[in-house]
């Protein structure tokens, strides 16, 4: 069950890519993100207070902190990306690169040896992510986008670690409430310049409030719930799944391309998650 939890969450992200794409041009991508978090942690955080859920004096503060520095620069990285490499090459680059970041920091910080299980998907979904990314026929691929889609995937197998960490001392309702209140904080400073006017504008304010507690809030509750119960690789391998979402609503949607060979490294991630979905079940 609970590997099923992380693939909702990855299917949820998938479409903020995609609904990106629906806001008015010039829209700053930091400010989509600090938004995206302040509704997404503002309103579980609401959520906490009321039902009495959180202590703040003994609250998890060090790696709390950690984990929304991370996931605000994920984000600030992820949303960069996109606008320089389209939705699916970017969300490929950024969720196709983070497994093997993120066993490689699991086995260093925590000496958790990723299992042969883990190895055989990741390689797989690793192989569908290449095969996507060749997707890319008219022939210019934006480096610089792509560099930020690499940075994007390390500060998410970095968010990945640590908050399976803070979710060893906290309960998944405050900790994401916590740590996305906190990233919008950390994000803030960066977008006020642009202004938040486009929110004014009422199909920017929908596609907000569906990327807050949609891919935030209820992704991300879903995200730790999994957590609990895999290991932080298994979790980023799971992942994957956002990026074969994105690269499906990318062509469905927003009139992106994709090749037979694509199609192929589609078949691939799915053989991948599969593989890790029920091959590693007994291994938590």
């Amino acid at each position: 069950m609970y590997p099923f939890f992380v693939l909702l969450a990855a299917i949820l992200w998938g479409m903020t890519g995609t609904a990106q794409t629906f806001l008015d041009d010039g829209v700053s991508p930091i400010a989509v993100a600090t938004v995206r978090s302040a509704i997404g942690g503002g309103l579980l955080l609401a959520m906490t207070i009321l039902l009495r859920k959180i202590d703040f004096r003994k609250w998890s503060w060090k790696w709390t902190i950690l984990a929304a520095a991370s996931i605000a620069l994920f984000q600030g990285l992820f949303f960069s990306s996109i606008r320089l490499t389209g939705v699916a090459i970017g969300t490929v680059a950024t969720i196709g690169s983070a497994p093997m970041f993120s066993g490689v920091l699991e086995w260093i910080l925590w000496k958790t040896r990723p299992t042969k299980v883990w190895g055989i998907a990741t390689i797989m979904a690793i192989l569908g992510c290449i095969l996507l990314f060749v997707n890319n026929g008219e022939g210019v691929v934006h480096m610089g986008g792509i560099g930020l889609a690499l940075c994007a995937g390390v500060s998410f197998a970095m968010y990945t670690n640590i908050s399976k960490k803070l979710m060893t001392q906290e309960e998944a309702l405050p900790a994401v409430a916590m740590t996305f209140s906190i990233c919008a904080l950390f994000l803030l400073p960066f977008s006020i310049s642009g202004g938040f006017s486009w929110l004014a504008v009422a199909h920017n304010l929908w596609m907000m409030l569906f990327m807050g507690i949609m891919c935030t809030s209820i992704a991300y509750l879903m995200f730790l719930k999994g957590l609990q119960k895999i290991t932080s690789s298994t979790a980023v391998t799971l992942s994957l799944a956002e990026p074969l979402t994105a690269a499906i609503l990318g062509v469905f949607l927003v009139g992106e391309y994709l090749s037979v060979t694509s199609w192929i490294g589609v078949a691939m991630l799915i053989g991948g998650i599969v593989v890790l979905t029920f091959g590693g079940r007994k291994k938590v």
